[in-house]
């Protein structure tokens, strides 16, 4: 009987730690596929009533984070501009059905951070829950803390556009769905997210399929 316990305990230990966690990637899909002028003739934005509510696979997901914001050469080469070679100022977060996670570039996985679904919750539009998944940009003001604020704030909108035209394209060269959302609840996302001070919700980027 005791085993028998010991068995159902180490069984559902195991099923929540798959459940949830921390998320290793996929290695992003570099080559091959689409070209980019294809891309850019594709490149669009889903209208909002009909987003698809179709799943993503992981390595599509990786392919999107990994052109957001990934490393493309070295140590210190991402997929997009930074000023003065830092790394990565505006952070991306995934909402979907599992939880929230913040994409850790340097390694390329999922951090969690809850389990909680809150794609609902973090748009002025209804439609943000039919996505699979919200990318939230997040800019994290410390890391430009010796930066004059208003150029700072100028640096983290020029990422962010950055970030979205890759996922853009690269939503278009994997045949996906993508949107981009201004009119977010800053307060809820920060309050979802857990997220520390001078951090600064900016977008969403919805991502179906």
């Amino acid at each position: 009987m005791m085993r028998k316990l010991v068995i159902v305990l180490l069984s559902s230990i195991f099923s929540i730690s798959l459940c949830y966690g921390d998320i290793s990637l996929p290695n992003p899909q570099t080559k091959d596929g689409m070209g980019l002028f294809e891309s850019l003739k594709k490149r669009a934005s889903t209208p909002g009533g009909g987003f698809p509510v179709g799943n993503l696979s992981d390595d599509e997901l990786s392919t999107v984070l990994w052109a957001a914001s990934g490393l493309n050469r070295g140590k210190t080469g991402w997929t997009v501009p930074m000023a003065n070679g830092k790394a990565p100022y505006v952070r991306l977060y995934v909402a979907g059905e599992k939880g929230t996670f913040l994409y850790e570039w340097d390694g390329q996985y999922l951090r969690e951070i809850n389990n909680k679904d809150i794609r609902a919750d973090i748009a002025m539009q209804n439609f943000t829950k039919r996505a699979a998944y919200s990318l939230i940009f997040v800019f994290d003001q410390n890391s430009l803390k010796d930066t004059p604020v208003d150029q700072a704030n100028d640096f983290a909108q020029i990422a962010v556009g950055a970030m979205s035209q890759n996922i853009y394209l690269s939503a278009a060269a994997l045949k996906l769905s993508a949107r981009y959302i201004h009119s977010i609840k800053p307060d809820v996302i920060s309050q979802a997210l857990q997220l520390p001070e001078n951090s600064k919700p900016i977008g969403i980027m919805l991502l179906g399929k």
